[in-house]
């Protein structure tokens, strides 16, 4: 994906910008007034001491944004790293807007730095150009002749802090296109050596995320919730509640949803909630097991209801000297986030609210608590926190756990603030997942090894459909993110053919860390690899042979190429195997070779993980490597073990221990390998996540075992 705004564009609104309240934070970690800098423009504002700060419209969930757009601006101004902080600017769509999502401020998609690497680039360069136009006037120079390095506004025989000249430039106006610096002259934006900005306090324990905040005189609340998706409060009774030190009240939610549990403390709201007896009405509620729902998932891909066909090129399949088939099942996942869900309501002297949270969508929640509060848009006001991941969890259409906090504060008399928190059980028992899919793939092979017809059915539960979002991603019935991956493959195929039909959602289906392609890539990779088997040839070579000459089919190629070639690909150490997979998300290219040891009767050991990358301009190549490590380990770790599964509608797993995450056992080593590029960059905290799990069963299928049936274990792959 590729986004860009124009210079003159990025200031829509700054006449706005000086109305934005400069913040700080309070001990408790909630906002505070009083910082002196001057706000340059929507993005940037500097000190008098000369420090800059970056305000970032995408929250920082662990993936960099708060780096990598911090770098752009002080590549631009022309100071160090070590001279810029950064803070999340308030929910505002009409300067904030992820340009990607039209008018609504969020983060995700990968769209973070793809959409915004001109927007604060341009902002950096009008806050520069402002700042030598009033140093020009100072020192009785041409503005040309200055220049600012590290900090300092140099030339006309001076060497003079900015902050000497921040005052005055605030009275002038910015230029509408700004003179960018050229590559040639980048001393941060792609430097290696530039480390996130959020590293210290996150080691140190500084650091302010949702969970950390603590308001004078909260309240924890915690929320019953029915055991089945649909599931409504009929009556409860907290007599044994009462009885719990700590214990404050219970209420049932306006909308019946849930039973709020108010403590003076978490531990007594656990307590008190799990001393509630509440009588559910389950009249509409899921009732179905894990088994009923993956059966109707693949009677559906042998089905003709509802089938749309998005490619239909005839192949000659009852042609072909040779026909490979599998079917393939995806179970529902969670997002498990190690910071469990939380928010934080308190009142405003103005009669307004604050909601603060790890704020993925803050324009979703916005609206939502503006209806909930009957309050106009300017007195809902969101502090974004840190948060401490969120795989797409933190951003639903529905803002649900925002909704919860709102209407357990709304109830209240609010005179105190009230903090929502959900515990790791909750999350994984009624959040929101993964859908379940199905692939049913034939490949139809020539007799010299030649795909001359593919037909791919694919059957699941749509994300998008019935949702806000649903103008987005759904055209012509078809919801996108379901066959994305697939229907828009770089490949060379002939004969191709792609079908969806959507089945019965089982629970709340939501955006996984690479949403559609964690379900395509694995389709696509594992077909690839088995009918490069049948067809005698070497699985690399049987790609490249498919990838043509376009742009697309170029750059995978190359990562293709440099995976294999710095994997040692043919060339595997004794008792081992490799596999391969090459996929294209959200704008990037990214290969990856999975060398095992072992096999899938005495356990598989991933030894190695060898990844090439193309994300276009690499902005900050340590966070890059970080984020393919992350979507790597995201990707393999699921795939070997995790599952979400129903027993009559009642999610069956509870916690880590049976919703086991990625250990740091379970891979050796991961190299990562980043091709140089002047393309516009694109996104880099999901593609490391789709190629990962097919080059590990394609490294699997070499020692006799092609898994289709996940997670892996329940293929019968025995992990060392």
């Amino acid at each position: 994906m590729t986004l860009n705004t124009s210079r003159r564009g990025f200031l829509k609104g700054a006449a706005a910008a000086g109305a934005v309240l400069v913040v700080g934070l309070r001990p408790d970690g909630a906002l505070a007034a009083g910082s002196d800098a001057a706000q340059i423009n929507p993005f940037v504002k500097i000190g008098a001491d000369g420090r800059v700060i970056a305000i970032i419209k995408h929250f920082e969930k662990g993936q960099g944004p708060a780096t990598g757009l911090s770098t752009l601006i002080a590549e631009e101004i022309g100071v160090g790293m070590d001279q810029i902080d950064y803070e999340f600017a308030p929910s505002n769509p009409e300067l904030y807007a992820n340009l990607a999502f039209g008018q609504f401020q969020g983060t995700g998609g990968s769209t973070a730095m793809a959409n915004s690497f001109m927007q604060y680039r341009t902002a950096g360069a009008a806050a520069r150009a402002v700042i030598l136009n009033a140093a020009a006037e100072a020192l009785g120079a041409d503005a040309s002749s200055l220049d600012i390095v590290d900090g300092m506004v140099t030339g006309a025989g001076e060497a003079k802090p900015l902050g000497d000249f921040v005052a005055a430039a605030t009275q002038l106006e910015a230029p509408a296109e700004p003179v960018l610096k050229t590559p040639d002259q980048w001393r941060l934006i792609g430097n290696p050596d530039v480390r996130r900005l959020d590293s210290k306090i996150k080691g140190n324990g500084s650091a302010m995320f949702a969970m950390d905040v603590h308001l004078p005189n909260q309240m924890i609340a915690m929320l019953a919730r029915p055991p089945q998706t649909g599931g409504l409060v009929s009556s409860f009774d907290d007599t044994d509640a009462k009885e719990i030190k700590g214990f404050i009240r219970a209420a049932t939610l306006p909308n019946n949803a849930a039973v709020a549990v108010y403590a003076e403390n978490t531990w007594a709201a656990m307590l008190a909630r799990d001393a509630l007896s509440v009588e559910w009405d389950l009249s509409n509620a899921e009732t179905r097991d894990s088994a009923q729902i993956k059966e109707e998932i693949l009677a559906a891909l042998d089905g003709d209801a509802e089938y749309n066909v998005l490619k239909n090129e005839p192949g000659p399949m009852d042609q072909a000297a040779q026909v490979v088939e599998k079917t393939f099942y995806f179970p529902l996942l969670a997002h498990a986030p190690m910071e469990p869900l939380n928010c934080t309501i308190e009142a405003n002297k103005d009669g307004g609210i604050t909601l603060h949270d790890g704020a993925q969508f803050p324009t979703g929640p916005h609206m939502a608590l503006a209806q909930i509060f009957e309050l106009p848009m300017d007195k809902v006001r969101i502090n974004t926190m840190l948060a401490g991941g969120s795989f797409g969890r933190r951003a639903t259409p529905t803002a649900d756990y925002q909704v919860e906090a709102g209407l357990a504060f709304v109830i209240t008399d609010r005179s105190r603030p009230v903090k929502l928190v959900w515990s790791r059980e909750d999350d994984l028992r009624s959040g929101y997942y993964r859908p379940a899919f199905g692939h049913k793939v034939r490949v139809g092979l020539s007799a010299d090894g030649e795909i001359v017809a593919w037909d791919h059915r694919i059957a699941g539960q749509s994300i998008m459909k019935g949702t806000a979002f649903e103008a987005f991603s759904v055209h012509d019935g078809v919801d996108h993110s379901s066959v994305e991956g697939v229907a828009d493959t770089p490949y060379t195929i002939p004969g191709f053919h792609v079908g969806l039909t959507d089945t019965k959602k089982a629970t709340s289906t939501l955006w996984w860390r690479s949403v559609g392609h964690t379900h395509t890539a694995y389709a696509m990779e594992v077909m690839m690899d088995m009918a490069a088997t049948a067809a005698g040839r070497d699985p690399v070579a049987f790609r490249l042979a498919h990838l043509g000459d376009s742009t697309d089919a170029t750059r995978k190629a190359a990562v293709l190429r440099l995976a294999a070639e710095k994997g040692n690909w043919g060339n595997a150490p004794a008792g081992r195997t490799q596999g391969i997979a090459v996929h294209k998300s959200f704008g990037s290219y990214v290969a990856e070779v999975v060398e095992i040891s072992g096999d899938a009767d005495s356990g598989v050991q991933i030894e190695k993980v060898t990844c090439a990358v193309d994300c276009g301009i690499p902005v900050n190549p340590d966070v890059i490597k970080a984020q393919i490590e992350g979507g790597v380990g995201y990707g393999i770790g699921h795939v070997m073990r995790d599952e979400i599964t129903l027993t009559g509608g009642v999610v069956d797993q509870y916690n880590f221990p049976d919703y086991e995450p990625l250990r740091m056992r379970d891979i050796g080593a991961i190299e990562t390998h980043i091709i140089p590029s002047a393309e516009p960059p694109t996104g880099i905290g999901e593609p490391g996540t789709p190629p990962s799990a097919p080059a590990l069963a394609n490294a699997i299928a070499k020692t006799g075992m092609v898994v289709g049936d996940l997670p892996m274990i329940n293929a019968g792959v025995a992990f060392a």
